[in-house]
């Protein structure tokens, strides 16, 4: 991960124009936004697309970074909104929640990966959106306490709770999803 003062030299060269210093910060915050998006919209596939269309806003409106050190925050800002937009926009198209489709678990009796994959979504969407944050940024991505209360607006202790609870709610689910 970027240190601040790296982020914030990267911000400046993208102001300036610089196309190369943008796509290193894309590359450095793209699994954190996938993470976000992921918890948001419960989809892999839509994850993705809301992690890509959130960078290209932060690119579009880079000049509203008023903290160029905190990009990271910033950008995690985005990607929550254009998620949950995206929810409620196919909500609205499908006539239903948020909740995990079928189609996403093709197949009668899914095995191995596959099997697992849908335990872990099954097993993430029984935790709060501030819970799949954490945990998928933690877990997936290796963000600290302290970089997760910073980008979530959380105190780092607050940030370690819900990364406890988190962990705990999972386990909890993963075992009743195994038997």
């Amino acid at each position: 991960m970027l240190g601040q003062r790296d982020v914030e030299h990267l911000v400046g060269r993208a102001l300036r124009g610089d196309a190369d210093a943008f796509s290193t910060l894309a590359a450095a915050f793209l699994r954190a936004a996938y993470a976000v998006a992921l918890g948001v919209v419960r989809r892999p596939a839509d994850a993705e697309d809301v992690a890509q269309e959130a960078l290209m806003t932060a690119f579009e409106r880079l000049e509203d970074c008023r903290e160029p050190a905190r990009f990271g925050g910033w950008l995690l800002q985005i990607v929550r909104r254009r998620a949950l937009t995206w929810v409620e926009s196919r909500g609205r198209r499908e006539g239903r929640g948020g909740e995990l489709p079928e189609e996403a678990f093709a197949g009668s009796a899914p095995t191995g990966d596959v099997a697992l994959r849908r335990r872990l979504l099954e097993a993430l969407d029984a935790l709060t959106p501030t819970q799949r944050e954490v945990v998928l940024l933690h877990d997936l991505d290796g963000w600290t306490h302290a970089e997760l209360g910073a980008a979530l607006g959380l105190t780092e202790n607050n940030a370690r709770q819900h990364l406890f609870q988190a962990r705990r709610l999972l386990r909890a689910r993963l075992e009743d999803l195994a038997s």
